[in-house]
């Protein structure tokens, strides 16, 4: 049973997000995601410069006279959303933690898939798969969807990105739009990713918070991971020290954006202090430009 807290918590990320898709969305998803391919549709009468090819052997045989087959584009996608729900999900500094970010994007994503008919699912992780939703349609599947990822309590604490695209490559066989929604704090996890882009199409959406670049200014700061709990201290008051921390998460967010990019998987940037549609909408523009 859910608190009435909790329901009236997702009823507002239900109607939220269903607001940023209808007024400020609309169109761009369905113009930069097409469907897995074609298929069979009927059989006509073969015509003069019908391709040969395109010619049904088995009817013309039966029916005595040449019939050509038609086909029509599959508009249907399977989305899925890859979730990172490891504990560094509870970090933000400002009134956003990541994980408020997380959910959001998450939820714009399957209202978008649901709006255009898709079908969506969800796969919630941390050092291993924790749920698996399967890709459905239809409005009670969303709600079930953000209630799951919304109030989902993780076992694990830790962060493994290649488990959980092995996972999805086991899962999905039919060709899938996969977003991985993470701050990609792990290791490891790029061959998985590229293994996975080699049959269905990646989307990473990289979160981060304005916390992890900068240390407070002050004295002694106690910092603690999160997912591992080990407990680190810095001299904030040391001006050299504020540098080397800001160069150096500087650079590994660099990294991670790099390797995403390198391995031709898309890479949404999005802060916490950000807005998610912004973000979405700028990425599905210039994704457009991209395929025309």
């Amino acid at each position: 049973m859910l608190s009435p807290e909790l329901i009236k918590k997702i009823r507002k990320i239900h109607l939220r997000t269903g607001r940023m898709v209808n007024s400020m969305m609309a169109g761009q998803y369905r113009s930069v995601f097409r469907g897995a391919g074609i298929e069979f549709e009927e059989v006509r009468d073969y015509s003069p410069g019908d391709e040969v090819k395109s010619i049904d052997w088995k009817v013309s045989a039966r029916l005595g006279r040449p019939f050509v087959k038609l086909y029509r584009e599959e508009r249907e996608l399977i989305v899925m959303l890859l979730v990172d729900m490891s504990a560094s999900g509870l970090f933000g500094t400002g009134s956003n933690r990541k994980k408020d970010i997380i959910v959001e994007i998450a939820a714009i994503l399957a209202f978008n898939a649901i709006r255009n008919n898709d079908k969506v699912g969800v796969i919630l992780f941390t050092d291993r798969v924790e749920k698996y939703i399967p890709p459905k349609k239809g409005s009670a599947h969303i709600w079930r969807l953000i209630k799951e990822i919304s109030t989902f309590e993780p076992s694990r604490r830790g962060t493994d990105i290649r488990s959980a695209a092995a996972y999805f490559g086991r899962v999905c066989r039919k060709r899938t739009i996969c977003f991985v929604i993470s701050d990609f704090m792990a290791e490891d996890y790029m061959h998985a990713l590229k293994v996975a882009s080699k049959k269905h199409e990646l989307v990473s959406i990289l979160i981060s918070d304005s916390g992890e670049f900068e240390l407070p200014r002050g004295g002694i700061v106690t910092a603690r991971d999160l997912e591992t709990g080990q407990i680190c201290l810095w001299d904030a008051s040391s001006e050299k020290i504020r540098r080397t921390y800001a160069a150096r998460a500087g650079s590994a967010y660099s990294r991670r954006v790099e390797q995403l990019k390198a391995a031709d998987i898309d890479c949404v940037e999005l802060a916490t202090d950000g807005s998610s549609v912004d973000a979405l909408t700028r990425y599905f523009r210039v994704r457009e430009r991209k395929i025309r």
